[in-house]
């Protein structure tokens, strides 16, 4: 017959002496033979920043732009400009070593099956309990290798005695391809492609070359985009703390240099818990040499993210730092029960919970 808890009152209200357990605060985190000693979960929020960096690089005949190709305001000087392109906001556990417990196995129990995560955070009792999965990170695509315009000249244009001369004859010969791709379209060249496939490739290499030799007058822009992890672990609420500053020109850079433009972080406790009063305090404390199993009962976090005085974006998260922590008895790991727990490894509060009684 099995029995699932769906209260947790019943687990916090038992109290036994199947599992020992008390507060310690000088020993690292662990599994032994003897017993476990684990860390609770705080929330921590990883801020995925992807910037945009744009190079333009001008052409050799950028300075004949107007002159031959009628092109307007084309720079005549290299430069480079960042941007925010987009931001996005993830809660992760991280140990909060305020909250480390011990607990004895006792042979008359069956909570000797502890997981924990590699920083010692409790994951789950007799069960297969993982880390949560963290998002992939952003790997760019690879950049081709740039076509060297001068081998889409023709010899005469690189036989030209000047700069000038040979940014006219590539006006010229930009004249030509666009004339050309014209008549194809209009079916009046005098080479006509057999097919339909045969226009396609016939026209992408018409366009391609008017690119790769238009870039001699209107420059080169490249675009690149990389993105920047921040972890933030707020043990209060705080109104716009500088986050980080971005520079058009240097990028992303350390929140003191003032180079760049500021983007702020404001953290707002929901308060969705009640506070534990000092009567409750004085309980807590004396349950920590009582037996059982630690686990939070997380509070509600709210992030705004603002560049300047704009809000880019308000997201609220579970926060375990903004809750209070509660015993699970140790009735539940004696032999009259084969209890599996399962707690969320970025809250550290129960996820699941089965106690199935021995047949």
């Amino acid at each position: 017959m099995k029995r699932y808890l769906l209260a947790l009152s019943f687990a916090i209200c038992q109290l036994s002496l199947a599992v020992g357990q008390t507060q310690i605060s000088d020993y690292q985190p662990g599994v032994t033979a003897e017993g476990a000693i684990y860390f609770l979960p705080k929330t921590a929020l990883r801020i995925h920043i992807m910037v945009e960096k744009t190079t333009y690089q001008p052409g050799d005949f950028a300075p004949y732009a107007l002159r031959y190709l009628r092109l307007k305001d084309v720079p005549l000087d290299p430069s480079t400009q960042y941007r925010v392109i987009s931001i996005k906001q993830t809660a992760i556990g991280v140990a909060d070593t305020t909250k480390r417990y011990a607990v004895k196995f006792n042979p008359k129990t069956v909570a000797a099956n502890i997981s924990l995560s590699e920083d010692g955070r409790l994951l789950g009792i007799n069960t297969d309990a993982k880390e949560a999965s963290q998002p992939t990170l952003f790997k760019p695509a690879p950049k081709p290798t740039p076509a060297n315009p001068r081998q889409f000249m023709t010899e005469d244009i690189l036989a030209a005695g000047s700069t000038a001369k040979m940014a006219e004859l590539t006006a010229r010969e930009i004249y030509d391809l666009r004339e050309n791709r014209n008549l194809l379209i209009k079916g009046q060249a005098d080479f006509m492609p057999k097919d339909g496939e045969q226009m396609k490739l016939m026209l992408n290499h018409i366009d391609e070359q008017d690119r790769i030799l238009s870039s001699m007058f209107q420059g080169v822009t490249e675009r690149d985009t990389t993105e920047h992890v921040l972890t933030i672990t707020p043990d209060g609420s705080f109104q716009r703390q500088v986050l980080f500053r971005l520079s058009q020109q240097l990028g992303l850079v350390e929140a003191d240099d003032y180079s760049g433009a500021p983007f702020y972080l404001s953290i707002e406790n929901l308060e969705t818990v009640p506070p534990v009063d000092e009567e409750g305090a004085a309980k807590t404390k004396k349950k920590q040499y009582d037996a059982g199993i630690y686990v939070n009962v997380p509070g509600r976090m709210r992030a705004t993210i603002y560049q300047g005085i704009d809000v880019l974006q308000t997201q609220e998260h579970p926060a375990a730092q903004f809750g209070n922590v509660e015993l699970l008895s140790g009735e539940l790991f004696n032999k009259h029960y084969d209890t599996h727990l399962w707690l969320n490894p970025i809250t550290g509060a129960v996820d699941r919970l089965e106690a199935e009684q021995p047949k």
